[in-house]
């Protein structure tokens, strides 16, 4: 799922109290950004129902981006319970991926 500026608290802070909410920060010029997109969306539909899964394009929504202090991306953050449960940046092989979310989402 695509969020904005607009829909960031109700589509991530809120929805994050139901169900965690993974949200990548990228930019469509970020070759690191290219390669942990898909694998993030491989996961999701794997772990399906464990996280949601948003994206925020940097370059199109600033009042995030600064607002969460993004200065390098690919920049990938757990909210749980409206907060940042916890994160990392730049791009990881899967199966660092699923076992960073493994622990996240117990």
């Amino acid at each position: 799922m695509e969020v904005n500026d607009e829909n960031f608290d109700k589509e991530v802070l809120e929805k994050s109290k139901e169900i965690p909410v993974l949200v990548d920060f990228w930019a469509p010029w970020c070759m690191p950004c290219r390669i942990i997109g898909p694998i993030l969306e491989e996961l999701a539909e794997e772990m399906k129902g464990k996280f949601i899964l948003a994206k925020l394009n940097v370059d199109e929504n600033p009042m995030v981006a600064n607002m969460y202090n993004i200065r390098s991306i690919p920049s990938v953050k757990l909210f749980v319970d409206g907060r940042i449960k916890d994160e990392f940046l730049g791009a990881m092989p899967k199966p660092i991926v699923r076992q960073w979310l493994e622990k996240n989402l117990k």
